[in-house]
């Protein structure tokens, strides 16, 4: 009882220094603008992130008190305690946090990360690089990104979509422009192949390596683009390691985020699409992930 009222109380004070945020005034703040699609991403994203605050901060405090003895211990503030004994996230926060498979230690690193990066973008305006893994709804932001480009160039968005560029030489702690056009992002890590920054093409993994971090991406919306026809993988993006979801009301899977076209060097195949792909990947089942069990 001790070890859980310790991590509690660990807990209730790391996420009482972010508290929830004020939807209102990010609303004055980031209008919701013809021009710039980001501002209502942001809003978005605050309120998914409340839910989970609330929720946290009303049920540590309940469970505390219950471990003392001064409220009755309830079958739900019971499994709570009994998760935080076993570094497992309770289901009530499950409930009503983004997919995860990391432990509870871990989870709340994260969650710390993922606070941060939107307060940053509160308090210091819209981000030069964004950290696709941070969103609770990242189809949201790609989303987003295309409906400035088509707003801003007049065109359909149902004829805009994205070429992929791997800026391996950047440093995205460096970068401080945001591009005019397109959006820049990280944060995603190959399981079953690792980026070659000096071949620029997808390789083998390492010995023992089980997960390698990518690029800096760039992602540039095109009017009409025409699919690459060769040295190309099809690279599926999911949200975390278990490569599976269900599809939610929005449209949109619980877990698969997109296909991103990556250069390789290896057998050019034409998928069951018709679209060019690798052969040796997808036999190894190659892909990105934007959380990892860890």
């Amino acid at each position: 009882e001790d070890l859980v009222d310790s991590t509690a109380r660990d807990i209730e004070e790391r996420i009482r220094q972010f508290g929830c945020f004020d939807v209102e005034e990010v609303g004055l703040r980031y209008p919701v603008k013809y021009e710039e699609s980001m501002n209502t991403v942001l809003l978005q994203e605050c309120i998914r992130f409340n839910k989970l605050v609330m929720e946290i901060l009303h049920t540590l405090p309940s469970l505390r008190k219950a471990l003392k003895g001064l409220v009755v211990m309830s079958a739900e503030l019971e499994a709570m305690g009994a998760a935080i004994a076993m570094n497992r996230v309770p289901r009530t926060w499950e409930a009503k946090a983004y997919p995860s498979m990391k432990p509870l230690s871990s989870w709340m690193e994260d969650l710390v990360e993922r606070l941060s990066f939107i307060s940053n973008w509160v308090d210091h305006g819209i981000p030069a690089v964004f950290w696709i893994s941070g969103f609770y709804f990242p189809q949201g932001f790609l989303t987003a990104t295309l409906q400035n480009y088509a707003r801003r160039h007049q065109h359909p968005i149902d004829t805009i979509s994205f070429g992929f560029e791997m800026l391996d030489q950047v440093n995205w702690r460096q970068v401080d422009q945001r591009p005019e056009d397109s959006s820049l992002i990280r944060g995603l890590y190959l399981e079953g192949a690792r980026w070659d920054g000096d071949k620029h093409v997808l390789q083998d993994p390492l010995p023992k390596q089980l997960y390698s971090p990518m690029p800096l991406i760039q992602l540039q919306p095109e009017k009409d683009r025409l699919p690459t026809t060769q040295n190309v993988y099809r690279l599926p993006i999911y949200k975390i390691l278990s490569r599976r979801g269900v599809l939610a009301t929005t449209g949109h899977s619980t877990n698969f985020v997109m296909w991103m076209e990556v250069p390789a060097d290896r057998t050019n195949i034409t998928n069951n699409q018709g679209l060019a792909d690798q052969e040796e990947w997808i036999k190894a089942g190659v892909a990105a992930f934007c959380s990892l069990k860890f």
